[in-house]
């Protein structure tokens, strides 16, 4: 139930779908999908709506996810999505807690939705996510002016505040629901999401989201399958199964519905239309073999894993919890190496965890240019409340932490440009995004190893087609495609017979 904040304040006017009085009792009645369980609704092309909102996301994929499963819940009420906040009648920001950087962004972008809202009091102010979960009622403490607060787990909720005569303020902080039970509004048309978890068990000690997103909650196979299947009628070709630890998926499940990561990863392969599956975020701990092999012996999973480091120091993983040490972490690296040779491996790495000391950060180093990650996301150590490492002492000095930072990048940047050679030469199979950021003459696309390829030639967004590949950076690839060849036919197969 939600939770309300205690301020007998007016919140902004009642915002419906214009068709007089209404108020969400459940969420099947307005949104076409129970956010508790059933079918997700794929919207179709919206007729002309009778208000507008704007939404901001900050953060990781999965608050990628909510985002286009909130623009769905607000497009089926009604709403159109405006091109700017002065525009909108309903302000929405999706938050997140990871990093102070993102706080620090949020602070400013509210800051400009308060002045709307002086401008304009009609208008609603409502904040999500992981940030708001984790401030509860100090959201409406520290800024007055917003009107409804809800954590990850409570997504449904903006509906029926939005549908309510409410003249409060109110908060929505106990989980109830996956948000892919949600109707979805997809930023491409040919890739989508599927949240197949929700929550960690993990407890690392720099991490937030246990807190934010509760214990780790996996859907049913069954009713991912059935989702896997409905976007693919709809035209998806790529999907990315979501979770804050993928690969402990389903352990949590009854004995009669329980189904290993691996096992699921097979189900959706078998799903016809289905050409590329990735996955984000597993944890090294439980990426098994089963799920290694999954990469090489079944046609739709790409081939690039994700394998999150955080540091290359034993000890400070110890003090980091994350129930693995360099050298089991090396174990598997060299497990997917010989099973995958020409896998695609990125990370993730916190330089200046509370007490590392300049041996131990060499380790990081030494890992980094072992490893030669494709890519890497590296993250300067900041404390979050209510986690263990904001209590820890002996802090590491911010001059020395972006020091530290330079030379980490310097590292994955050289070895991800070597690496990144080995696609010189070939053909690769790519999946078009649309036009390059940087020249509209190119079109951009992405690998099955999840590179960026800006190239020339045909093709339209949604198309696979051949390019064959003709320089490297570190984190792009160039080169042309030819009018005269067919389309790609979607598999490694295939590619590596061309190659």
């Amino acid at each position: 139930m939600g939770c309300h904040c205690g301020r007998a304040r007016r919140a902004a006017r009642r915002i419906g779908n214009g068709r007089g009085p209404c108020r969400l009792l459940s969420p099947p009645a307005a949104l076409g999908a129970d956010a508790r369980g059933g079918a997700a609704t794929i919207l179709g092309p919206m007729a002309s709506p009778s208000k507008a909102y704007h939404l901001t996301t900050f953060g990781c994929q999965m608050n990628e996810h909510d985002s286009e499963r909130m623009k769905g819940m607000l497009e089926s009420l009604g709403y159109g999505e405006a091109d700017s906040r002065d525009q909108a009648e309903l302000i929405l920001f999706n938050t997140c807690s990871i990093r102070e950087k993102a706080d620090n962004r949020l602070a400013g972008h509210l800051g400009e939705a308060k002045r709307l809202k002086s401008e304009d009091p009609d208008k609603v102010i409502g904040v999500g996510g992981c940030w708001s979960q984790s401030m509860k009622e100090r959201v409406f403490e520290q800024f007055p002016f917003v009107d409804v607060a809800f954590g990850p787990g409570q997504v449904h909720r903006l509906a029926e505040f939005l549908t309510s005569d409410s003249i409060t303020a109110q908060g929505y902080f106990e989980f109830e629901g996956f948000t892919g039970h949600l109707p979805m509004r997809r930023a491409r048309d040919f890739q989508a999401w599927i949240q197949i978890s929700v929550g960690c068990n993990c407890k690392c000690a720099y991490c937030i989201v246990p807190s934010t997103r509760g214990r780790e909650v996996s859907r049913p196979a069954a009713e991912l399958v059935a989702e896997a299947r409905r976007l693919a009628a709809d035209g998806v070709r790529e999907v990315t199964l979501l979770g804050q630890n993928v690969n402990s998926y389903g352990r949590d499940l009854p004995s009669s519905a329980k189904a290993s990561f691996a096992e699921l990863l097979a189900m959706v392969d078998a799903v016809e239309g289905i050409d590329r599956i990735r996955y984000t975020s597993p944890h090294p701990k439980d990426m098994r073999e089963d799920v290694i092999r999954a990469h090489a012996e079944l046609e739709s999973v790409c081939e690039h894993i994700h394998l999150p480091l955080q540091a290359g120091s034993s000890r400070v993983l110890k003090a980091m919890r994350r129930t693995y040490d360099r050298g089991r972490y090396m174990d598997r690296v060299a497990m997917i190496r010989d099973v995958l040779p020409d896998v695609a491996l990125t990370t993730d790495i916190i330089v200046g965890f509370p007490g590392e000391t300049e041996a131990e950060f060499c380790e990081t180093l030494e890992v980094a240019e072992q490893v030669a990650y494709d890519s890497a996301f590296t993250f300067v150590f900041s404390p979050r409340r209510e986690t263990t490492a904001a209590e820890l002492a002996d802090p590491v000095a911010h001059d020395v932490k972006r020091e530290r930072m330079q030379r980490l990048v310097e590292v994955v940047q050289r070895r991800a440009a070597e690496r990144s050679q080995r696609f010189v030469g070939r053909r690769m199979e790519v999946l078009v995004e649309g036009r390059s950021r940087n020249d509209p003459d190119r079109l951009r696309g992405r690998t099955r190893h999840n590179k960026t390829v800006n190239f020339t030639g045909p093709g339209e967004a949604g198309e696979m087609v051949w390019v064959d590949i003709e320089s490297a950076t570190s984190t792009t690839l160039a080169g042309h495609a030819d009018a005269a060849d067919e389309p790609a036919i979607p598999g490694r197969l295939v590619e590596r017979q061309l190659t």
